[in-house]
């Protein structure tokens, strides 16, 4: 961070000479030691409190003094989550001078510090280098590109004067239709732990080595502690279940990886471990991670997730401090939440022993990072601060260029690549000339986007940038037709297609059949007419793709490369050899159940080939369950209820499920068109009852749940009850999702569907229906 450590202070032992008394504390102790003795309650606080900057002003700062703060991933400085790299800068400055204002009565200023998610980059920052997801260098092999990266990163950070990155995360995805699972470096926790260990060291360096957390460096997270790839099902944010020293040997093995190599924070994890919520499992938290794998840094929450605490809410968690977390990611309720920890000390419901101790943690991470140096500049005159050349800077998009190639995964080849010296190439897909698709998630945008305008991305090359120029260079031409028509006919077609970028959560899937054909379409087209193909499926996952397997000519998993497509058309042009190999294992069909090991799997981990490897791919099954299931019978859809489905409450009639009974209020409310969805405002003991006729094995229904269910809520059907409250709790807060009841939690599932509740309940629902899914489907929220 360009600061140096701040320094060296002595607090003299009361009586010397005594052998009773302690020796003298040096260093980073002392100062930290000092500082809290002479801070208030109310400022001891704001160090535990961490706002996101959508929600709070430099007055705030300059008012409650904050010890962290964030930009979210739809944020930015000012309102504008474009805005220039130097109003970044800009912002740092402001809300760093309104930290450090001196203070009335004599207590010792505190700096802030500002936190972000550098993913894969520095993404939320316009021009800056756009690095491949974890999963694509999960597959170069190389911790020193990742050691790189994470350098280069840094220093990009740092010229905007931010000091902290949520970074690097160290999940070990066990389930792909997990919504994170690009995130996750491989199925293989010691690749997980190798590669993440580089990563916190190219981000804030080696400890020991003299530009530790110095110029250039920023402070790292691992994260989220701990079994965030391990859900059930993949839910995101949902249930791990398991013996928990099993799940540790697992989850938990990146863990003392990166804490050798210094990491100063680790962010909790939103999903529950056996019921347990992670920001409350002081066993775990502090048990495991402090007391048996030795860290000494900071604990931050991750967004809200104490809130999910049982007998917690956003603005009152006392659980949570209790357990060991250091900082509350609190981005909209701070004051609440601030006013509400300040009175539970007072009450007694926290003693005062482990609020020091919270902020002894955070001062430390900040001593290390420089911050509490005497002599510490505000962020525009640290290290490389304001060096606006540096973002995506030829050197930087070099080793992007480089992890780009090594990364790509050639899983088919009959000989088409590398492409021929002066070959005519037509690269088709809307994916290839569209860099926000090809860099996902968490770039620009929390959740990314093929919306996004080319302009926002000055410092770049797509995919048919890339092949253009590298073609041309070799002598032959190249042309960009998206929907794959020609007029001269080309000696070979590139098809880019794939997942349309997303982001946690939304990412969530079902199962792994890809349900876009226009990948597909335009393959079987090429095919008919003879012309070669070359398939570059861009995606955040390993996902079933047999059918576009057995019609391409050669199949690349490109993963989601970023910035610079120059690296896949190095490989597909020969510049380079292909040197990828999977950290995650391919499945050889679509359902979708958690796939780790070769038992299963059409390509196992390590698989990939070389440009030499021409040998056959033996023809694929193309058959899959959850693509070839039925139509949907729709029960309610479009703001209608069907006319063979009836709905009830208590016995009374609910006419086109609108109406108010004893505990139930039903009404029309608009999602894509004019009352086209359904509130269902339950009471205490409210209940609703559906009734109508299919053949189908499930139901699906599109849901919106604002808030937590506070006591239990159950679906029965047939003979069958289940509490359905854990799935709410999972998906309340998080937008439209959808619900899928299966035999797996309704044995005896038939065509009657009861909702029971205790308490209160609101929650909209846009569509109802009846649908075949694969034997063995799980329930899903």
């Amino acid at each position: 961070m360009g600061l140096g450590l701040a320094g060296c202070a002595t607090i003299p032992a009361e009586t010397e000479g005594d052998a009773s008394v302690s020796a003298p504390m040096t260093g980073e102790d002392a100062v930290v030691a000092d500082l809290v003795s002479r801070m208030s309650l109310e400022r001891k606080i704001a160090q535990l409190i961490q706002p996101q900057i959508n929600s709070f002003t430099p007055d705030d700062m300059e008012r409650y003094r904050f010890g962290s703060y964030l930009n979210g991933g739809n944020g930015g400085p000012y309102g504008d989550e474009y805005a220039a790299a130097s109003e970044w800068l800009r912002y740092a400055d402001e809300m760093y001078d309104a930290s450090v204002l001196p203070l009335s009565n004599g207590e010792p200023v505190i700096p802030t510090m500002w936190g972000t998610d550098a993913v894969h980059g520095h993404t939320n920052v316009v021009g800056a280098t756009i690095f491949p997801h974890n999963i694509a260098l999960g597959a170069t092999g190389r911790p020193d590109l990742v050691r790189q990266i994470g350098a280069a990163t840094a220093a990009e950070i740092e010229v905007t004067g931010i000091d902290w990155n949520f970074s690097p995360t160290v999940a070990v995805a066990q389930d792909d239709r997990w919504g994170r699972t690009y995130e996750s470096y491989s199925e293989d926790a010691d690749i997980v732990a190798e590669m993440g260990a580089a990563l916190v060291e190219g981000l804030q360096g080696r400890p020991g080595d003299a530009d530790f957390l110095g110029t250039g460096r920023v402070i790292a997270t691992a994260k989220h502690f701990f079994g965030d790839g391990g859900t059930d099902n993949g839910v995101d944010q949902g249930e791990v279940t398991g013996d928990i020293d099993e799940l540790l040997a697992l989850h938990g093995r990146p863990y003392p990886a990166a804490i050798a190599a210094g990491v100063e924070t680790v962010m909790a994890s939103f999903n529950s471990i056996n019921g347990r919520k992670m920001h409350g499992n002081r066993d775990l938290l502090t048990d495991v991670l402090r007391g048996e794998m030795g860290f000494d840094g900071l604990v931050v929450g991750d967004w809200n997730g104490h809130g999910q605490v049982a007998g917690c809410e956003v603005t009152d968690c006392p659980q949570s401090l209790l357990a060991g977390l250091d900082i509350y990611m609190v981005p909209d309720d701070w004051l609440g939440l601030m006013e509400t920890l300040i009175a539970q000390v007072g009450d007694g419901t926290i003693p005062m022993a482990v609020v020091d101790d919270a902020v002894t943690r955070v001062l430390r991470v900040k001593y290390r990072a420089g911050l509490l140096d005497e002599n510490a500049p505000r962020p525009s005159a640290r290290g490389v601060a304001g060096r606006f050349d540096m973002l995506g800077s030829p050197e930087h998009r070099a080793i992007a260029r480089d992890a780009v190639a090594s990364s790509q995964v050639i899983l088919k080849n009959d000989g088409v690549l590398p492409l021929a010296a002066g070959a005519n190439v037509l690269v088709a897909g809307s994916a290839a000339d569209n860099i926000g698709q090809a860099a996902g998630g968490w770039t620009l945008t929390w959740q990314g986007g093929v919306e996004l305008d080319r302009d926002l991305f000055p410092n770049a090359e797509s995919i048919w940038e890339g092949l253009n120029s590298a073609v041309s260079a070799n002598g032959g031409s190249a042309i960009l037709s998206e929907d794959g028509s020609f007029t001269a006919r080309p000696d070979v077609a590139v098809v880019v297609f794939g997942e349309e970028p997303y982001a946690e959560f939304a990412g969530d899937q079902r199962d792994l059949a890809f349900r876009d054909d226009e990948g597909l379409e335009l393959l079987r087209s090429f095919a008919a007419q003879d012309i070669p193909t070359v398939a570059v499926f861009l995606s955040g996952r390993p996902m079933w793709m047999n059918r576009e397997m057995n019609v391409a000519d050669a199949f690349v998993a490109s993963w989601l490369p970023g910035s610079e497509g120059g690296g896949i058309a190095d490989v597909l042009t020969g510049a380079r050899d292909a040197t990828g190999r999977l950290s995650f294992s391919w499945p050889a069909t679509c359902e979708g159940e958690p796939l780790n090991g070769p038992e299963g799997a059409l390509f196992a981990v390590g698989y990939g080939r070389s440009l030499s490897d021409t040998s056959a791919t033996p023809v694929l099954n193309e058959d899959c369950g959850p693509l070839e299931a039925g139509p949907a019978n729709d029960w309610f859809s479009a703001g209608r209820l069907a006319d063979s489905v009836t709905a009830s409450s208590m016995d009374a009639p609910l006419p086109n499920l609108i109406g108010r009974v004893a505990t139930l209020a039903a009404r029309g409310v608009d999602r894509n068109a004019q009352e086209d969805s359904r509130e269902l405002a339950f009471t205490t003991g409210g209940t609703l009852k559906l009734e109508g006729e299919s053949d189908a094995n499930a139901y699906r229904i599109e849901y919106l749940l604002e808030g937590r269910p506070t006591a239990a809520v159950t679906l029965t059907s047939g003979d069958s009850t289940f509490d359905i409250t854990q799935g709410l709790s999972i998906g309340a807060g998080k937008g439209w999702r959808e619900m899928v009841l299966t035999t797996s939690c309704l044995p005896d599932l038939g065509n009657t569907l009861e909702l029971d509740t205790v308490n209160p309940l609101t929650i909209r629902i846009a569509s109802i229906s009846r649908v075949d899914v694969a034997e063995g489907t799980e329930c899903s929220f």
